[in-house]
């Protein structure tokens, strides 16, 4: 038979459903796939309960529901000071990720380079080699996470269409610095470059930190879009709903390809979105509030136990070397190895690099209730407990 598409044939199962698949057959806490284990706000929810009975439910307009896409724009004003019109710079898409895709369809095309900074979230790759793009690699360096200014500016070429920033970072944790955004908006600037920002932890940064876009960034108005995630703000993460900001020249085929791939979006649950998205201050301070707590209390757990606990600025995920341990392989040997014998799963971070990666590094998520936290804990404590002998010894 004639073979099928390359770029998705040669794909491995995703180490996500792979590290899933594994918690669910040893009844494993699973620290590794980034939700939240209970659900968001129940005015939210009912919101999307009641527009599920009332109606309509039918096709909503396909760049989403003017309300949707008005508080979207009040929200780039409100926390940005973005002056966005919603009737022609946002589009609701299915989750972020068909967003991204939306995006990276509509702007690159074969031969384009395209800047990707690892470790990096794995959806990226695969949709950017598919259009044909050629990925360029940065990275940001553990354990501090900083970017090489030097090397940045040595990725831009005059084939550079596009850089695809992730901030707050998945998996490192990583927020770029003013300095760091700065740089990049002025490469962008002066090699005509687009940015395509994923900023859907935007309302989980820590320790007094404010997110700030690349789009608000001089030159970067026009050349930026910015995808932002319902699910990832209001721990609703099964509803699949993102958004996308940008300038019309920009968001008019980013439209068109999201025409062709989902097309629109339930219709209640952009009802609730929008009202979430009108909350007051307090909610989104509470929020990161939380998940911050939630950070520290697994990072002074791992830290205890031996593990080298990176910083972590926003997101839902922490970064460990497994290097003080003195176990024996790589880090996806660690991981299965903690789900069969302690009962706990992480993700070996080698998995978010496209070639080269550290092999020591692992990313646990603390999105979850303080007991299972504790729990999981527990349970590498009494797994650890017999090398913690031996080097205490």
């Amino acid at each position: 038979m004639k073979p099928t598409n390359p770029v998705f044939t040669g794909l491995e199962t995703t180490i996500f459903e792979t590290m899933s698949r594994l918690a669910r057959e040893h009844g494993a806490i699973n620290l590794g796939q980034g939700f939240p284990d209970v659900d968001g706000p129940e005015d939210v929810r009912r919101v999307a309960a009641e527009a599920l009975v009332d109606g309509p439910n039918q096709y909503p307009p396909m760049m989403g529901l003017p309300d949707l896409r008005q508080a979207v724009a009040e929200a780039n004003r409100r926390f940005y000071g973005l002056d966005v019109d919603w009737a022609s710079e946002v589009m609701v898409t299915s989750g972020a990720t068909e967003a991204l895709t939306d995006c990276i369809l509509a702007l690159v095309e074969p031969g384009d380079e395209v800047i990707l900074i690892e470790p990096l979230y794995d959806s990226y790759l695969p949709i950017v080699r598919r259009t044909g793009g050629i990925p360029v690699r940065v990275r940001v360096t553990p354990p501090t996470w900083s970017l090489d200014l030097d090397a940045l500016e040595r990725a831009f070429t005059e084939n550079t269409k596009v850089i695809l920033l992730n901030n707050p970072m998945n998996p490192a944790g990583k927020v770029f610095t003013e300095a760091e955004l700065a740089r990049i908006a002025e490469l962008c600037v002066e090699h005509d470059v687009y940015a395509i920002c994923d900023e859907v932890y935007e309302h989980l940064l820590f320790d007094g930190s404010v997110h700030r876009p690349l789009m608000s960034f001089p030159g970067m108005r026009e050349r930026t879009v910015r995808v932002g995630s319902a699910g990832k703000t209001f721990s609703l993460t099964g509803w699949k709903i993102g958004y996308v900001t940008g300038a019309p020249k920009l968001l008019d085929p980013i439209a068109k390809a999201h025409q062709y791939v989902t097309f629109t979006t339930p219709p209640n649950l952009q009802k609730a979105v929008a009202h979430g998205l009108r909350k007051d201050d307090a909610y989104f301070n509470s929020l990161s509030a939380e998940l911050q707590a939630k950070r520290d209390l697994l990072a002074e757990g791992l830290s205890r136990l031996g593990f080298g606990v990176l910083p972590c600025e926003g997101t839902y995920f922490l970064t460990c070397d497994i290097t003080p341990l003195g176990l024996e392989g790589r880090d996806v040997d660690i991981c299965k190895r903690m789900v069969t014998e302690a009962g706990v799963v992480a993700i070996p971070v080698s998995a978010f690099y496209i070639a080269d990666a550290p092999t020591n590094y692992i990313r646990f998520c603390f999105c979850k209730r303080d007991e299972i936290l504790t729990e999981a804990l527990d349970r590498l404590g009494t797994w650890l407990r017999p090398a913690l002998a031996v080097s205490n010894a």
